[in-house]
C-alpha cells in the first residue's frame, strides 16, 4: 500500500462532481507520474503507455507531467522517456 503526505498527497487534485457527489481525483498528470513512481508494481509498460496516451490525447502537456514528475521526485526516471517521445 502507498502512503503520501505532504506535496505528494495534495498536487494534483481536481475536484468533480459525479452523481450529485463530491468526488476528489488526482490529475491526469499526476497519475502519470505516479506510474512511473510505482513503476515496479504496475510495469515500466504501463507507465510508458500512461505517458504516451496522455500526450497523444492532450490530456496532459510536456509541463505539466514534469511539474508532477518534481513533486514525486521521479524526475530522473522520466526524463530520458519524455525526452525519447
Amino acid at each position: 500500500m502507498a502512503v503520501f503526505s505532504g506535496a505528494a498527497f495534495t498536487f494534483g487534485v481536481e475536484r468533480h462532481v459525479i452523481d450529485g457527489i463530491p468526488v476528489r481525483v488526482y490529475s491526469a498528470a499526476k497519475t502519470v507520474a505516479d506510474c512511473f513512481k510505482f513503476r515496479n508494481k504496475v510495469g515500466l509498460d504501463v507507465a510508458l503507455e500512461a505517458l504516451r496516451e496522455g500526450l497523444r490525447a492532450k490530456r496532459i502537456t510536456r509541463d505539466s507531467v514534469w511539474a508532477a514528475a518534481k513533486v514525486c521526485r521521479v524526475t530522473s526516471v522520466l526524463r530520458p522517456y519524455l525526452e525519447a517521445i
